[in-house]
């Protein structure tokens, strides 16, 4: 199902039961973050503000914060459907030249798994431009942007869809950086040194150019989900979203940048990202659930602000997990999956538990054959796009849930030696790591609780684990309604 639309989202969910209207004046200033904060926890419906203090534009917050709504973004009954068709997609045919060149050669056939829902562009007419604002007269103090947490440096954009274009091809990005308001026409971008619009802020940089930047907020929710995916350079964003919600991305070029943005939008920022100037951002109540601290970053310079006539303000807030970006988090450790096992077959399932704010750990079953085997996953784990960020990988058996962090706990302490067990490595970090040794460079840890063969030094009988037979369950099953337990 394709969404024509933010509000429209909107009203399934409130169909649905999923959505609550607070009409009660509620100041974007902490008090909704303490609001939304209780209620994800609480794992209750998305909410829409409609009368925030200060501003006439209501604020949408806690959409996408369950698996049901997740999958209703989607249009689809659960996540996994999406990941059935992807795993359909990427499957070696048998034929496949060996090794990993004749799988890398699949990767423009998945660049063109949207060619058929290839983003169209529109002349005019787009509801994103009911409302155009140029120049002096664009202020992003018109949006009801939130300060979420007491010691932010301000308040800040959580839910942009930020486009860029790379300086020499012109291939689009979109990416999701927080942005930090200074004033009504200034704005900071929050562009780590491992993401792509930093990259191409940099190649504009070295030609003393400015980078023109659009930033989109709202329209169909799988847009906002796309613009969080860990893709190959090679597939568009845009063309992503098509995918999943089966039909084009309408696009409409901006007013002042030569950059085209989601149609169905409910606002648009325009305006250019200058060379050689940096401000100091944060610090920013973040997803690990600590401040990241003050840093310099570029700065957005507004040239003009569209949006749709009654516009509503989508946003959200990060902090001590689970939050609402969880389920962004876990579409992507659903729908990657089959990407994972195109390069690392072996993978059974991984889990990124959101208490771990997904980087720091990393468990994985696996279908052990060899010595070693465990070790061999962690490396091509950590060698594969963002799973670099990987702090921690636990290795378990192909039988283990490792969705039950109860029962991986139960077997990773059992099955350890950990000095025999335990591998460490040096490599990229997430840069909002602040027990690193270095901003974006640190150590890692490998952690092997497969079950040990003699080749890895264990030469005494491996326990059985306790289990009931087979036998006796079917018969307790037949029992357990005359038993009255």
């Amino acid at each position: 199902m394709a969404y024509g639309g933010f509000r429209e989202f909107l009203t399934v969910l409130e169909r649905a039961g999923e959505l609550k209207r607070i009409t009660v004046p509620v100041d974007p200033e902490l008090e909704i973050t303490e609001i939304t904060d209780r209620v994800v926890k609480a794992g209750g419906p998305a909410l829409l503000f409609e009368n925030p203090k200060g501003h006439s534009v209501p604020i949408a917050i806690n959409t996408l914060a369950t698996r049901k709504r997740i999958s209703m973004a989607f249009g689809v009954g659960d996540i996994d459907e999406i990941a059935c068709e992807i795993e359909k997609l990427v499957k070696l045919p048998g034929n496949m030249p060996p090794g990993l060149m004749g799988k890398a050669a699949l990767l423009p056939g998945l660049a063109r798994i949207g060619r058929h829902t290839a983003p169209r562009r529109i002349s005019g007419g787009a509801p994103c431009q009911e409302v155009v604002r140029l120049g002096a007269d664009a202020s992003l103090d018109d949006l009801p942007i939130l300060k979420c947490w007491p010691l932010d440096g301000g308040r800040f954009i959580t839910l942009p869809l930020v486009f860029t274009k790379e300086a020499r091809t012109g291939k689009r990005n979109v990416g999701m950086y927080r942005m930090q308001v200074y004033d009504k026409q200034t704005a900071g971008m929050h562009w780590q040194r491992h993401k792509v619009g930093s990259r191409h802020h940099a190649e504009y940089e070295a030609q003393g150019r400015d980078i023109p930047v659009a930033v989109a907020l709202g329209g169909d929710p799988v847009l906002t989900y796309a613009a969080t995916a860990p893709l190959p350079d090679e597939i568009d964003e845009m063309v992503f979203a098509g995918f999943i919600r089966k039909k084009p991305v309408d696009l409409v070029k901006c007013k002042t940048v030569d950059i085209e943005v989601p149609a169905e939008a409910e606002f648009i920022i325009e305006g250019v990202v200058p060379a050689n100037e940096r401000r100091r951002e944060g610090p920013f109540g973040d997803h690990t659930g600590f401040y990241t601290l003050e840093d310099d970053y570029p700065v957005m310079k507004v040239t003009a602000i569209t949006h749709r006539r009654n516009p509503v303000y989508p946003t959200t807030i990060v902090g001590r997990p689970p939050m609402e970006d969880a389920w962004l988090g876990k579409a992507t450790e659903r729908l990657f999956l089959p990407l994972v096992r195109l390069f690392v077959p072996e993978v059974v399932d991984y889990n990124l538990p959101p208490e771990a704010c997904f980087h720091n750990l990393c468990i994985v079953s696996i279908k052990k054959r060899y010595p070693g085997h465990a070790q061999k996953v962690m490396h091509a784990l950590w060698g594969l796009g963002q799973m670099m960020f990987s702090k921690v990988i636990i290795v378990v058996d192909e039988w283990v849930d490792v969705q039950n962090l109860s029962e991986v706990l139960w077997l990773a302490t059992n099955n350890i030696d950990p000095e025999r067990d335990i591998t460490f490595v040096k490599g990229p970090i997430d840069v909002l790591d602040h027990a690193s040794r270095a901003m974006g460079f640190g150590s890692k840890m490998g952690i092997d609780a497969t079950k040990k063969l003699p080749e890895e030094g264990f030469t005494r009988p491996w326990p059985p684990v306790i289990e009931m037979s087979p036998e006796v369950k079917r018969r307790v099953d037949t029992l357990w309604h005359e038993l009255g337990l």
